[in-house]
């Protein structure tokens, strides 16, 4: 049996495995105390340095760096090359491209990383990873999981918003409806009892946008 068969993939609602591993900012990087204890952190891995789509996307993260920061989420990638491939590609982006990455990447040559994390699918590639996201909450808790083709790229916009909601539902102990983005009506935790079913009709032509007695929009803020 092959070394990646030993792992099971990692399903939402689970612990994020912690490891050991080189990054372009560490020898000896431990994930959880790199974390933190209040930060959000998004893990994705892309297929290999020097490829064209996966260029795109780093940088795209780094335009977005900010963004992110100012929600309590770090980020850090990861691919299958060696660290000197890693620092290579990076100052290739800084020169080429006009673009510093500010955040680390894991340079797990052994593929310890990616078996972990379920980001080897052999019937895409047996030597590279999808490209898989990982977005875990400062519980270390593995909330959504989204993994794209090696041909297409990601949208960066839908992983920046995927974290947004979570942050969201979270705060206000709601849930967020389709297409939701910042500043939209937020959906009510549905009735447990006929109480709760009474309550929430009383809220027709109130507060709350009722649609029925099972789906209910509030503003977030309520």
């Amino acid at each position: 049996m092959s070394e990646t068969a030993t792992y099971s993939m990692p399903r939402i609602g689970d612990p994020a495995p912690d490891f050991t591993a080189v990054t372009t900012e560490s020898a000896a990087m431990r994930f959880s105390e790199w974390q933190g204890k209040d930060n959000w952190v998004i893990l994705f891995s892309h297929p290999a340095d020097f490829t064209p789509v996966c260029t795109t996307e780093l940088t795209e993260f780094a335009r977005r760096y900010s963004e992110f920061q100012a929600k309590q989420v770090k980020l850090i990638g990861l691919s299958i090359d060696s660290i000197h491939s890693h620092l290579a590609w990076l100052q290739n982006m800084k020169e080429k491209m006009g673009t510093e990455i500010p955040y680390p990447m894991i340079a797990d040559i052994d593929m310890k990383v990616a078996a972990l994390y379920g980001m080897l699918h052999p019937g895409a590639s047996a030597t590279a990873t999808v490209r898989a996201v990982f977005l875990i909450d400062p519980k270390r808790t593995i909330r959504a999981i989204v993994y794209y083709p090696m041909n297409v790229g990601r949208n960066v916009d839908e992983i920046l918003r995927l974290c947004t909601a979570l942050q969201t539902a979270d705060t206000h102990a709601c849930a967020t409806p389709v297409n939701w983005r910042p500043g939209d009506k937020v959906v009510v935790p549905p009735p447990k009892t006929v109480a709760d079913v009474a309550e929430r009709l009383s809220h027709v032509g109130g507060d709350r946008e009722v649609k029925d007695f099972y789906l209910s929009l509030r503003d977030q803020k309520v």
